[in-house]
């Protein structure tokens, strides 16, 4: 038997590692269970061909960091103090079109607006309200990202006078509310159609809003126009260092605060006693005890239908472990992940090339029915790879450290299914895949970059494919769904990952849930961890949290009354 901790995370992915660091800084013993060598989860940056291509840093799955700024996750837990350097991207997306227009996105909305304009001054004034609208609209769910989805007063106390008129201005009347509806329940195929003419700005927003894991004509998910809105405000950047350098400042803050992070520790079982959580067992046989509760950071299907026991489910809902089965979709839809190891960057010779179209994100996405079919054929099981769409960065262009002096790296990601109709049974876990087919697709992915970058294959010193099985395997994602449940506005909010988990809070007592299949979803935010550790506060420490919001609102009325001390005065 192992030593007893206040609480026990399984999963050390950065939602984990968050969710620790506020656990901690209220004073509990917390103890992270990774299941692979090393913590991180998604949010990893390693050297994964050290003898082919030593020196080169490849993140293994997330890279370009939007939501994790709508938060204040970075600034409440000081992570600059503990290494995290962002860098900002000042171009943030570039996307050549077969006719050799493209689209060259900047941070800056006046200076993408002048690129849209030399090719359709029409469309660059659209594109201009189109993103002062969504903007707005992000403005107006921030409150709801930063608080649990079922505590009102938190998300009302989110909002300040900036957030208030964002709301108003696209619910502030009945009309706007119902065009705010049903721009929630349309497709991103159709916003765009509305919205502009060209094709060659159409196809990279239809491409940016699919990153959510669906095509672009599927409903429910016009929340997709954001993901361009958001490159201009707050921004895209990432951490020095690669992704992995946000789990390093974590991992520093948690250990510094006494946390324990062990790896290599595969949880199988939850201990129940009585109708609580009281612990965890790894394989091998060990148990760690928690005599306050146990956070999951792995999605709730696997949790509830692997690690505890179907009694133990049904004591507490009957119908939980058959809702959890059947209820939750996944559409099949994963990524098939490609590292390139360069001896010189990518010149896109017949687009007018500029070494600053590679900063941020290229996308190929010639048309919005090529990336409909990137995104409709995974989930039948079929790989789109007669004409690739993919999302596209070298990394080094704005982070040289990552590869040797002179040498880039390239991360691409080519959507595919997990599971491959007609292969059934067949490759690693029974989805299909092997190694020769996920070299063939990547053959494929590559040729496709040749067309618009033909120095991809001779600047290529080393190459790494990771399968979508390999990916689901190495993140412990079901159907490799890295997101754990689909992005669709069926899951989100009150509904994810059900209904009756939706606030962290699971039936089996001091049993609560975190990460990506938690609101407000997947992506590198935090919120799922901070908003987690704040339910769990809130259950476990009522009368102190009372009495602190309490205490803060005598100081907010106070310096209403009495004005802002001559301390404050000099910071302000």
């Amino acid at each position: 038997m192992s030593e007893a901790y206040d609480v026990v995370i399984i999963g050390a992915g950065h939602n984990g590692l968050v969710c620790a660091a506020y656990l901690l800084k209220a004073g509990y013993r917390v103890l992270l269970l990774e299941k692979r060598e090393i913590p991180g989860g998604a949010a990893t940056t390693e050297e994964t061909m050290p003898q082919e291509a030593p020196g080169f840093k490849f993140n293994r799955c997330a890279i370009d960091h939007e939501f994790i700024h709508l938060g204040p996750v970075v600034q409440e837990l000081e992570l600059e103090k503990y290494g995290l350097e962002y860098l900002f991207c000042d171009q943030v997306v570039f996307c050549p079109h077969p006719d050799g227009k493209y689209f060259y996105g900047h941070r800056s909305l006046d200076k993408t607006v002048a690129e849209i304009e030399r090719f359709s001054p029409r469309d660059a004034q659209k594109y201009r309200e189109f993103t002062e609208y969504w903007q707005r609209a992000i403005g107006a769910m921030i409150p709801m990202f930063n608080a649990p989805p079922k505590s009102i007063i938190d998300i009302a106390g989110n909002y300040d006078i900036a957030k208030i008129k964002d709301l108003f201005s696209v619910i502030g009347s009945p009309s706007k509310t119902l065009d705010f509806v049903r721009n929630m329940l349309t497709s991103a195929e159709d916003i765009m159609n509305e919205w502009f003419d060209e094709e060659f700005l159409k196809a990279p927003l239809a491409r940016l809003a699919s990153e959510l894991g669906a095509p672009p004509s599927q409903k429910q998910l016009g929340i997709g126009a954001i993901m361009m809105a958001m490159r201009h405000d707050p921004g895209m950047a990432r951490p020095k260092g690669g992704t992995g350098a946000l789990v390093d400042a974590l991992v520093k803050l948690v250990r510094s605060l006494g946390g324990v992070i062990l790896t290599d520790q595969s949880v199988e079982k939850i201990l129940v006693d009585d109708g609580k959580a009281v612990g965890v067992r790894v394989r091998g046989g060990t148990e760690y005890r928690a005599t306050e509760g146990v956070i999951s950071n792995i999605d709730a299907r696997r949790l509830f239908l692997q690690m505890l026991e179907a009694d133990e489910i049904a004591a507490v809902d009957a119908d939980l472990r058959e809702r959890l089965d059947r209820r939750i979709v996944n559409n099949n839809e994963t990524i098939l992940k490609i590292d390139l190891a360069l001896s010189e960057p990518l010149k896109f010779v017949n687009h007018e090339h500029r070494d600053e179209y590679l900063i941020g994100s290229v996308l190929i996405a010639d048309s919005v029915h090529q990336v409909e079919q990137a995104h409709h054929k995974p989930a039948i099981g079929e790989i789109p790879d007669d004409d690739p769409s993919m999302y596209l960065v070298v990394p080094t262009m704005r982070d040289p450290s990552m590869a040797p002096p002179g040498c880039h790296t390239a991360w691409i990601e080519f959507f595919a299914p997990y599971n491959i109709r007609g292969r059934e049974g067949t490759g690693l876990n029974g989805t299909g895949w092997t190694d020769e087919l996920k070299n063939q697709v990547a053959d494929r992915v590559i040729d496709k970059i040749a067309e618009y970058a033909p120095n991809v294959k001779s600047a290529t010193i080393a190459r790494g494919v990771e399968s979508p099985a390999e990916l689901g395997e190495r993140l412990g994602a079901y159907n490799g769904n890295y997101y754990h449940i689909d992005m669709t506005l069926d899951q989100m909010v009150f509904f994810r990952p059900l209904p009756e988990l939706a606030n962290y809070k699971t039936p089996i007592e001091n049993l609560y849930l975190t990460g990506a299949g938690t609101h407000p979803g997947g992506s590198i935010s935090g919120m799922p961890g901070r908003n987690c550790a704040r339910v769990f506060l809130s259950a476990h420490q009522p009368l102190n949290r009372t009495i602190a919001k309490a205490g803060q609102s005598v100081k907010d009325l106070a310096r209403s009354v009495f004005g802002a001390s001559s301390k404050d005065r000099s910071h302000s």
